[in-house]
């Protein structure tokens, strides 16, 4: 696998342009050895001896660019991540979207960047408590790891994935199995997991609330700029989008708005 070891300027240059122009995902000589250890892992399954191959296979089979484009992706996540931000929700945007409404219907939310699902079954249980009998909610759940996603749609997780979930939640909304919990059925059921690659429109509209967090971080200017504008396509006319907290629209072409609450900070679609 000499090929492979030595992970030359030329072959870097062709996978990074390829899953830029698949993905959006950057690549640079800062994180080059992330790239090539996986390819490697992707050789070694895939029983060829170098990345000249492998990017033969992967330029000419869709399946296999998939299963590339999964192994490159980092998906680090758990529950209630960043309080803060689930806190602002809870008490800044859900009665905002409520107001906005007015007549009792179904808030829509993107969980966009998904995972093994941690974010979105967050979500579901955090408006499970505080919305009224009047209004229902539905969580379109997406990721471009199909692994994550059949780690998400199981909704099982092991006893040193469940912290941060307060003990009421975990024990109205989870079953104890062997080795772990596993989500309730009324909570799975409100969330549509399925494959999306961000460098497409998603064919969502009227979105009430998006979440896409720590995803963007991965992208160019270029490519940042194309995602927030899908968002903004995506979304209702008054409508609110959680990024990561260590992410920022600033400097950026946007017609969000900055948007500062008591607990954290987000944006808004406001026409």
């Amino acid at each position: 696998m000499a090929d492979a070891v030595f992970f030359n300027d030329a072959n870097f240059e062709l996978y990074r342009t390829l899953i830029y122009a698949e993905s959006g995902i950057t690549f640079t000589p800062t994180n080059r050895s992330i790239l090539e250890s996986r390819l490697k892992e992707r050789l070694r399954e895939k029983k060829l001896d170098s990345v000249s191959a492998y990017y033969e296979l992967i330029t000419s089979n869709k399946e296999e660019l998939k299963e590339f484009l999964d192994s490159i992706t980092t998906n680090l996540t758990r529950f209630f991540r960043n309080q803060a931000q689930f806190d602002a929700l809870e008490k800044y945007v859900i009665p905002q979207v409520i107001s906005i409404r007015k007549v009792p219907g179904t808030i829509r939310i993107w969980s966009a960047g998904c995972s093994t699902g941690e974010e979105p079954y967050t979500l579901a249980m955090l408006l499970s408590e505080v919305l009224s009998s009047a209004w229902n909610f539905e969580i379109l759940a997406s990721d471009i790891s199909l692994k994550c996603l059949m780690t998400a749609k199981e909704g099982f997780y092991a006893n040193n994935r469940i912290d941060g979930i307060p003990d009421n939640y975990l024990a109205k909304y989870f079953d104890k199995v062997d080795g772990g919990y596993k989500v309730k059925e009324k909570i799975r059921t409100k969330i549509k997991f399925d494959y999306h690659n961000l460098k497409n429109d998603s064919q969502q509209r009227n979105l009430d609330i998006v979440f896409c967090r720590n995803v963007i971080i991965y992208f160019d200017e270029a490519a940042q700029a194309n995602v927030i504008k899908r968002f903004w396509d995506s979304m209702a006319a008054k409508s609110f989008l959680f990024i990561g907290h260590s992410e920022s629209l600033f400097g950026m072409d946007t017609k969000f708005e900055y948007l500062k609450t008591d607990w954290a900070t987000l944006y808004q679609k406001n026409t």
